[in-house]
């Protein structure tokens, strides 16, 4: 089974820069989005971006969107998620996942209840 890892979680100050790398599937698959989750207290599970590594159509949820950006390294089977001007509500575990779209189906890689390959999460605690 295939296994995804994530690192760079950590502490910050608000208003500080944190970049999550997660080393995925090898990217060379057909049909792969990548996405970055988080679980914030007291609040379920949401997705947060993603991207298809074969046509690296993105998204970026409204509630991140202009902090936060995705972007892969296919040399590296790497996906990054960078993050910057971070709040304490930033605070949470965040999650690199990942799927395969099904031959001959759109690739739209925000459909986050798709997602069934999962890496361990990694901390990010912004301070005020």
């Amino acid at each position: 089974q295939e296994q995804l890892v994530e690192s760079g979680g950590g502490s910050v100050q608000a208003g500080g820069s944190l970049r999550l790398s997660c080393v995925g599937p090898r990217f060379a698959y057909p049909g792969l989005c990548m996405g970055w989750f988080r679980r914030t207290p007291g609040n379920e599970r949401e997705g947060v971006a993603s991207v298809y590594i074969d046509g690296g159509s993105i998204t970026v949820v409204d509630s991140v969107k202009g902090r936060f950006s995705i972007s892969q390294d296919n040399a590296k089977d790497t996906v990054y998620l960078q993050m910057n001007r971070l709040k304490p509500e930033d605070t949470g575990v965040y999650y690199c996942a990942a799927f395969w779209i099904r031959g001959g189906s759109a690739p739209i890689c925000s459909n986050w209840g798709a997602y069934n390959t999962w890496g361990r999460g990694t901390q990010v605690t912004v301070s005020a």
